[in-house]
């Protein structure tokens, strides 16, 4: 089992900035592809970013690639999704996930554990 909490969601205006972490406990946290997800209100969860077991690669959506930056520090069991020049459409409630196997992941059942995810609100 991994356990995950997600931290650092926020208000902030359009053109800033917020980095998002995920700390996860419970088992080897450097043998589980980790990822980012996002839900909007009265939207499906789509994906956002991934990252490998020892972060030489990274997958992102097109709506949010050359503005996040996903990243992996497993001394700490923590990934991080640094949000640059935000806009309102990337405001939703963000989830952090994770994968168990060696391969990277965009759909959400390619994960098996779930954060409770955090709120992202970027105003205009």
């Amino acid at each position: 089992q991994v356990q995950l909490v997600e931290s650092g969601g926020g208000l902030v205006q359009a053109g800033g900035s917020l980095r998002l972490s995920c700390t996860a406990s419970g088992r080897t946290f450097s043998n589980v592809v980790m990822g980012w997800f996002r839900q909007a209100p009265g939207k499906e969860r789509e994906f956002v970013a991934a990252i490998s077991w020892f972060g030489g690669r990274t997958y992102y959506a097109d709506s949010v690639k050359g503005r996040f930056t996903i990243s992996r520090d497993n001394a700490k069991n923590t990934v991080y999704l640094q949000m640059n020049s935000l806009k309102p459409e990337d405001t939703a409630v963000y989830y952090c996930a994770g994968r168990t196997a060696a391969t990277m992941g965009k759909g959400r059942d390619d994960y098996d554990y779930w954060g409770q995810g955090t709120q992202v609100t970027v105003s205009s």
